[in-house]
């Protein structure tokens, strides 16, 4: 059994990830971003998960649950799901958050990142990017970001297998009750990809969506655009990918 982290897990489809993978026997870290969100995480808890705290907003706070998780037994995946709709928190939560982690943490040979078919709609340019949320951020940009960012691990740590899922528009508390996607099949690729030993399961570099492995945005596998966008978040942020 693997041990996996699930970030943003207090509710929706991280919740759902999380529960499943522990229904299957993985030993799971749950992640709250404050302790009021944590009290939600407490009969997961009871049943053997681990939890970790801290507002992904705040870098201090994502390298505190890096410290944390270095310092217990090393992770085998991890599934970056904690997201952010709207607001300044975007590029804090959505894009410097998973780089920070995948920076930071060792051991993982597993890391799936949360896209969604909003990336389509991203720039693929870095100028201007509000990396420390003082105003409000794009998500179809922070969403292209993270994409890339997945490809971009696939193609420099040959020995970790990297993938992003869009998880479609289902009804969670960001996506709302109309949404019309299947909130089943929003979370069971990402644990497929974390878990499995099936032959696609550990393939990399992919954008998958309800198992199928798509086409994402052209600039997601533009080695040049990967380069740059790794390098400004290692000069941002001061850790080296």
């Amino acid at each position: 059994m693997s041990r996996i982290l699930v970030t943003g897990s207090a509710d929706g489809l991280g919740r759902a990830a999380a529960e499943a993978l522990l229904t299957a026997g993985h030993h799971v870290v749950v992640h709250a971003r404050n302790e009021e969100r944590a009290a939600a995480l407490e009969e997961l808890s009871g049943r053997g998960a681990q939890l970790v705290v801290g507002d992904f907003a705040d870098r201090d706070a994502v390298r505190k649950v890096a410290d944390e998780l270095n310092a217990s037994r090393p992770l085998d995946a991890v599934i970056h799901n904690a997201g952010v709709w709207s607001g300044p928190a975007v590029m804090p939560v959505n894009i410097v958050a998973p780089y920070l982690l995948t920076a930071l943490l060792r051991g993982p040979r597993r890391l799936v990142y949360l896209s969604s078919n909003s990336h389509l709609g991203g720039r693929p340019s870095l100028d201007g990017a509000d990396w420390r949320g003082e105003s409000a951020g794009s998500y179809a940009d922070s969403k292209l970001f993270v994409t890339t960012l997945a490809a971009a691990v696939a193609r420099l740590r040959p020995g970790v297998l990297s993938n992003a899922v869009d998880p479609g528009w289902v009804p969670t508390r960001m996506g709302g009750p109309s949404a019309p996607d299947d909130l089943e099949l929003g979370h069971q690729t990402q644990e497929w990809l974390a878990s499995s030993d099936a032959p696609e399961a550990l393939t990399t570099g992919g954008y998958w969506y309800h198992g199928r492995r798509l086409e994402p945005h052209p600039a997601v596998h533009d080695t040049a655009f990967q380069d740059r966008l790794v390098r400004v978040l290692a000069e941002e942020t001061g850790a080296a990918l």
